[in-house]
């Protein structure tokens, strides 16, 4: 038997794609915001972190 076939057993079950595909969406815009609204100081200590002992 197939895991699919399981899973359409589930009642409800179709809502965790559209609520993944939703936590992605956000977790994306916010690290894109993030990233744009960094100032330039800030990333360039980032930047050195690998390489400082």
């Amino acid at each position: 038997m197939k895991f699919s076939t399981y899973l359409e057993q589930i009642m409800g079950v179709s809502i965790y794609p559209i609520i993944s595909l939703l936590l992605f969406v956000v977790f994306f815009v916010l690290t894109t915001l993030w990233v744009y609204s960094i100032d330039k100081k800030t990333l360039e200590e980032i930047e050195k972190l690998p390489m400082e002992d």
